[in-house]
């Protein structure tokens, strides 16, 4: 994906998946607490700034995921996120990933014109256990909106999902380890069952890091952070079973953009999930947190 928009930062763990937060990990490390929600004033409405020529610094066709040191739907963020609407409204030929623990308060926190879904919004369920794939996904499914996902990271035990795939809603599954201080390790099984759901039911699939530990036929294994990302593609477990149309307006090439179509689109060698890495990332080895 093409880059990242916090307009508010901090969160408040809900679930197991938060346990080992890596913002959390972050803020600590700068003699912050990560339940420290505020406004990012300076990055709030950065898909409307421009360069000095007058051209976004997000350029058309782009994705943007949105609060990844937060949460969309978080209460404490009430204040601001009619806002962020706004912003998302008038961006129309940017595509917005919202990924969210909280889909229970999605839609007291929609816009009153979102009607049956935005087509640039792709709203996406965060689960990490069978548990909360059961509480998660059918509240996903159930939700007006024109794209929906999941994200399986991190993932901390076995989980069936063939069920919700086979509704044909969902678009697309990530699935990812876990890293940074107390990370679970990742069983590769539990990986496979995801990618022969997504293979049955035509879903498309993204095996996007291996998180720092990773057990496959009973043998633990260590990856470095700027490594996971890599062994991860390497295992094969990514597949593009549909085509996912985004009509997004105002685009100069092609009025319709394909979601991770990587025969269209060269991806980044080191992550293989970005589309183009900043050179922070580059100088840190493409390192893509989750």
């Amino acid at each position: 994906m093409s880059d990242i928009w916090n307009p508010w930062h901090g969160c408040k763990k809900v679930s197991p998946g938060c346990k080992n937060c890596y913002m959390y990990t972050l803020d600590k490390q700068r003699n912050k607490k990560g339940s420290d929600i505020y406004r990012v004033q300076q990055m709030f409405d950065w898909p409307l700034k421009k360069d000095r020529a007058g051209r976004y610094y997000v350029p058309s066709g782009s994705t943007i995921r949105v609060c990844m040191t937060s949460d969309f739907f978080l209460a404490e963020a009430d204040e601001w996120r009619e806002e962020v609407w706004d912003i998302i409204r008038q961006r129309s030929d940017v595509f917005f990933f919202i990924l969210t623990k909280r889909i229970h308060r999605g839609q007291e926190c929609l816009p009153k014109d979102w009607g049956e879904g935005w087509e640039n919004v792709w709203l996406n369920v965060s689960v990490e256990n069978q548990k909360t794939a059961d509480e998660r996904i059918p509240q996903l499914l159930s939700f007006p909106a024109k794209h929906k996902g999941i994200m399986c990271a991190p993932l901390i035990e076995s989980i069936e999902i063939a069920d919700y795939l086979s509704q044909g809603q969902l678009e697309h599954v990530i699935v990812g380890g876990e890293n940074y201080d107390g990370a679970r390790p990742l069983h590769f099984e539990w990986v496979q069952a995801i990618y022969q759901a997504c293979i049955e039911h035509k879903v498309n699939m993204d095996f996007i890091e291996t998180g720092n530990y990773l057990v496959k036929a009973g043998k633990k294994y260590t990856i470095p952070k700027s490594l996971q990302a890599e062994q991860a593609r390497k295992s094969g477990l990514n597949c593009r079973n549909r085509e996912v149309m985004v009509n997004l307006s105002e685009q100069p090439v092609n009025e319709s953009v394909l979601l991770f179509e990587v025969e269209k689109r060269t991806l980044c060698d080191t992550c293989s999930y970005k589309t183009k890495c900043t050179p922070r990332e580059k100088m840190v080895g493409c390192q893509l947190e989750i």
